[in-house]
């Protein structure tokens, strides 16, 4: 299996926290996205894989290269979208389009005004006087205009509304019809990438939780409603946590190990998140 992106037993401590020894493997032609709390590590992640920062140990490969050492010769094939845009706002996309042109060798500049025109973006309008939105689709259309291969995204969706964030998640669903792209996808949004997602990495306080395949961890979970002394009837193994409450007991259960008549009904990939952190086991 080829590889989009690999981080190997990745590291970088700070004086208050630390990202501790994360792996994570997106294959190529698929879309992964990586959830959990603020501060978590996510931007962190993101921007190791970027070489903004530097790690203190571990490997990471982008398009099965080397970031640190090969990062000149893969930066025509990655496109970035961070949470905030970061284009001078005083220009317009007539000047952006100069720029870039400039900065790579395969810019495609009938490319980025067809899809401004997609996007219903205005060529003379100051970047200023987008709104976040409007942003948001431009540094995407950007994105799409040179030769990228794989889409790094720190919070694209976040702060959109509902209609917009799902016109820029059709937009990643036709990148991906190329099985040579690959997009990697921070989010609070759990349920837009519970709609494109094919994996989904769970970081918890530098942590990696889980790193699987999204159809996988549905089929694999279910909520099992039920009292404390039925709870109690059940395998422990088969119980990864639960949650009290006044009419008894949630319990997120592997499916296949639960024996019996009991009613387990789907688990979704938020639920999933939170039992795993943040429930004990009786």
């Amino acid at each position: 299996m080829e590889y989009a992106l690999q981080l190997i037993n990745v590291t970088k401590q700070y004086k208050d926290f630390k990202l501790d020894n994360i792996n994570i493997k997106l294959p190529q032609g698929c879309i992964m996205g990586f959830v959990g709390e603020n501060g978590a590590g996510k931007s962190t992640t993101i921007k190791l894989i970027l070489d903004l920062i530097n790690r203190d140990r571990g490997q990471i490969t982008v398009l099965g290269k080397d970031n640190k050492i090969d990062f000149n010769s893969i930066k025509e094939n990655i496109g970035v979208v961070m949470d905030e845009s970061s284009f001078p706002d005083n220009l317009n996309a007539k000047e952006i389009n100069k720029f870039m042109k400039r900065i790579y060798k395969t810019w495609d500049e009938d490319k980025f005004f067809k899809l401004l025109k997609q996007f219903s973006i205005a060529e003379d309008k100051s970047i200023k006087d987008y709104s976040r939105g409007m942003k948001m689709k431009f540094s995407i259309a950007v994105s799409l205009s040179h030769d990228s291969k794989i889409l790094i995204m720190d919070e694209a969706t976040s702060g959109l509304d509902p209609i917009v964030r799902e016109e820029i998640l059709d937009i990643f669903l036709e990148f991906i019809q190329d099985e040579s792209n690959s997009i990697f996808i921070s989010s609070h949004i759990i349920s837009d990438l519970e709609k494109i997602c094919d994996y989904i990495t769970f970081i918890h306080r530098g942590k990696v939780v889980f790193s699987e395949p999204k159809d996988e961890l549905l089929e694999k979970y279910g909520i099992l409603k039920c009292s404390e002394k039925e709870l109690e009837k059940i395998e422990v193994s088969a119980v990864k946590g639960i949650r009290k409450n006044k009419f008894g007991v949630e319990a997120l259960v592997f499916k296949n190990k639960i024996k019996g008549s009991y009613v387990i009904d789907k688990a979704n990939i938020e639920d999933i998140m939170l039992f795993h952190v943040k429930e004990q086991v009786l």
